[in-house]
Formats: C-alpha cells, structure tokens, sequence
C-alpha cells in the first residue's frame, strides 16, 4: 500500500514539474504545452491518458491567450478559413490515432518541424501574399486538424502558416491562441466520442492548470524583456528543439 501512494506521489510531483516547465515555453513562445506536455507524460502513463491530462492546462492557458489579446477584431476575419478547417480535420485523426502504431505520429510531426526550422533559422524568409491567404490556409487548416487529432499537438504546419502571414508579435501570439483553443475544444470532443476520456484523469487534468498558468504567467513576463526579432528566432528554436525532442521520442515509441 505504500509502495503505491509513493507511486501516486511521484507521479503527482513529475506532473506539475512537467506543466510547470510546458507552461513557462508557453508564455514564452506562445506555444510548446501540449507537446512537452503530451510527449513527458506519455511515458508514464500512455499516451491515450496523456492526451486527456493536456486538456484543461491546454483550454485554459489558450483561452488565456486567444481571447484576452485585443486584436480578435482584426485576426477572425482573416483567419476564420484557417481555423475552420482546422476543427473539422481534427476528429479524422483521432481516428487515425487509434489504427497507427505508437510513435509514427510523433516522429512524423518532429520531422516536419526540423525540416521548416533549420532553412528558417538559416535565413529563409517564408511569406504569403494576400491573395493566397485563404486558399492555402484552408489546406494548411486541413492538414493542421490532422496531425492535432494524431499527435495532440496543434503547432504544425499551423504555426507555420500564421508566422508566413507576418503578423506582428502580439497578433501571432492571439492567432495561435484562437487556433489552439479551438482544437482544444475538438480534441477534447474527438477523445470523448471514442471513450478514451476518464473521470480520474479529467480531474487530475483540471488541477494541474495551476502550475500550467503559473508556467506561463512566469514565460510571458519573460517574453515582454525581448524585442519582436528575438522572439522570432525564439520561436524558430523552440520549433526546432520539439522536433528535435519528438523524433527520438517517436523512434523509442515504435521500437518499446
């Protein structure tokens, strides 16, 4: 019996390290809680339960960050396509989740942020006229809601997309909030129409918000001490860094 609260213990402990640090990357880049959220507790608990854990902290901090900008006026008209599509895909790979085995989504998802990071960081300049902003971000919503329905992560090739559109800083910020709250709210509908949703794991969701929050309460402080060309490269590097995390993570997942 104590052997097993001692378990219950460290776990409890491994998770708030772990959304506290998810959180901070939030705050500070915008995006990451998922990802380092879903990617750290996979280990310990699979990734089925993982994705429900990554829930609350994810709505919440997004909620945070998509609504409370300023600039909703300014960014729904432009990105609605985007975001639509985004939602709609999200169920299909779900679906595509419960049929591929443990660890492809991942690796596939960390090879697509390493291949766009490394030219970026090396001076490649993606941009989208105006003209093509609905019509490629209708495919990139399409293929966004996918991968967020396989892996739990909302960052590719979305963040992509938005940061190809130049937006300024705090724009960035709020779009990629609107698009994470909104497949948010799929994944969480798309888990509970395929019965992966638990009462235990959705509590043990909603109480690990407080260090997630705390987390990104502490990384955007942070983020106001940097000037818009260094939050770019910020941003390129924490792309590059998940990729960089998640191929080895998938590879061990396929191989376990």
């Amino acid at each position: 019996m104590s052997e097993l609260v001692a378990a219950d213990l460290g776990l409890v402990l491994v998770s708030v390290v772990v959304f506290l640090c998810a959180g901070f990357i939030k705050g500070l880049v915008g995006f990451g809680l998922p990802t380092i959220g879903l990617g750290l507790m996979t280990v310990f608990v699979g990734v089925e339960k993982a994705m429900v854990l990554i829930l609350w902290p994810a709505f919440l901090t997004n909620f945070w960050q998509g609504l409370l900008g300023g600039h909703l006026k300014v960014l729904v008209p432009r990105l609605w396509p985007f975001l639509v599509s985004a939602v709609l895909m999200l169920g299909a790979g779900t679906l595509i989740l419960t049929r591929l085995p443990e660890g492809a989504a991942d690796l596939l998802l960390g090879a697509l942020m390493i291949a766009y990071a490394l030219p970026m960081l090396a001076g490649a300049v993606l941009t989208l006229a105006e003209s093509r902003i609905v019509p490629v971000g209708i495919v990139v919503g399409l293929v966004n809601g996918v991968l967020a329905g396989l892996t739990g992560s909302y960052t590719v090739p979305g963040v992509m997309y938005l940061q190809a559109m130049g937006l300024p800083r705090d724009q960035l910020i709020q779009a990629m909030g609107l698009l994470f709250l909104l497949s948010t709210l799929a994944l969480g509908a798309s888990l509970g129409g395929f019965g992966l949703v638990g009462g235990r794991e959705a509590l043990a969701s909603l109480a690990l918000v407080v260090p997630a929050l705390s987390g990104v309460w502490a990384g955007q402080h942070l983020r106001r001490r940097v000037s818009e060309a260094v939050f770019r490269k910020l941003v390129l590097a924490a792309i590059l860094m998940l990729g960089l995390y998640l191929v080895p993570l998938g590879l061990w997942r396929l191989g376990a």
